[in-house]
């Protein structure tokens, strides 16, 4: 990923009216300073938006619940299929919820935008 690119997309979605913390979330950000280059969300595709968003959040909300409550009223199995179920319809509705803003506001996917 170029930075032209990065800067390019960030233009595009400061003309959409889109809050910045919504197109440009802080966890990007972080990621993004650690090396770790993803597109915006608005300009990735739907699976990927899905992996990384409920990859993301399945392991960490099943960690916390396993601790804070499940170790003591579930078997393993059982929390790993609850935490399997809730990441991938976590990552569902953000996926949907990035493809509705890019069909709403016309947005291209990141491969289409210019690299200069």
């Amino acid at each position: 990923m170029t930075i032209t690119k990065r800067d390019a997309a960030l233009a595009i979605m400061a003309k959409t009216g889109i809050m910045k913390s919504n197109y440009y979330p802080p966890i990007l950000r972080l990621l993004w300073g650690m090396g770790v280059h993803l597109p915006l969300p608005h300009f990735a595709s739907f699976g990927r938006v899905a992996l990384v968003s409920g990859g993301f959040f399945g392991p960490a909300w099943g960690a916390l619940m396993w601790f804070a409550i499940w170790r003591h009223q579930m078997p393993p199995m059982v929390a790993l299929i609850a935490t399997a179920g809730a990441g991938c319809a976590f990552g569902l509705s953000m996926a949907t919820y990035y493809a509705y803003g890019r069909r709403k506001y016309k947005l291209p996917l990141w491969q289409e935008l210019p690299d200069n």
